[in-house]
């Protein structure tokens, strides 16, 4: 079942599709064909304006798990043979540092619908009964609406496709490098020990996601985690973790 069927959701899903059209129609008489692009790299960043404060709590609770970890771990080694007690004492630590394991979540999810309306629109071929035509407008030739995935199954892949997504890939991967060489992630130490490097393979996995999504979200992808990178730098400046 299509969730933006429901006719509250199917509202904001088209309001926000014409919004996202009627800045494309503003940007054309700048940037011609490009207008539809840079009108979705527009959006994404004000809705990363918007979350400031998301990431902010993030830096926050990656804080606090860093300066937590040495104690974790010292009720991890204590009570290590009996993990109904180490769940206790665990709690009891977050509990006195007036905190919690699942610090900086709440905000993350709080994203999630200003975060699934853009996907929405950029998901759907029709919104409210007619072509979604944003999709139709194209970068450098290539329709928004157009996937990776999707030009190779259907016989519609050409050089500029390749090279259009070829581009995104190898800046979010760059990225996802710089992320994973730059920003030491804060883990728990009472968690399971392949929690590490399973975070510093989903760095890469949003590469892999844009090949399967249309290129209006896979912009949105880019820029997102362009912006995020920037963003954690300048937080770990101001919310450094422990040496």
């Amino acid at each position: 079942m299509d969730l933006f069927a429901l006719p509250p959701l199917a509202l904001l899903l088209d309001l926000t599709t014409q919004g996202l059209l009627a800045l494309t129609d503003a940007l054309t008489p700048l940037a011609g064909g490009l207008a539809a692009a840079l009108a979705v790299v527009a959006v994404t960043l004000v809705v990363r304006l918007i979350l400031i404060p998301v990431g902010i709590s993030q830096a926050r609770a990656e804080q606090t798990r860093a300066r937590l970890a040495p104690r974790l771990r010292v009720l991890q080694e204590r009570w290590r043979k009996n993990p109904e007690r180490l769940q206790r004492e665990t709690m009891q630590l977050y509990r006195d540092e007036n905190t919690s394991p699942a610090a900086g979540c709440l905000p993350l999810l709080a994203q999630a619908p200003i975060v699934g309306i853009l996907y929405a629109v950029f998901l759907h071929p029709t919104v409210g009964g007619h072509a979604n035509t944003l999709l139709t407008h194209d970068l450098l030739g290539v329709p928004l609406g157009r996937s990776l995935i999707g030009a190779l199954t259907s016989g519609t892949m050409d050089a500029m496709t390749l090279a259009v997504f070829a581009g995104i890939v190898v800046v979010i991967a760059g990225v996802a490098e710089l992320t994973r060489r730059l920003l030491r992630p804060a883990t728990d130490p009472s968690g399971p020990a392949w929690m590490t490097g399973m975070v510093g393979v989903l760095q890469f996995t949003t590469a892999v996601v844009a090949l399967f999504v249309p290129l209006a979200a896979a912009l949105y992808l880019t820029v997102t985690t362009v912006w995020t990178l920037g963003q954690r730098l300048l937080l770990r400046r101001r919310y450094p973790l422990p040496a």
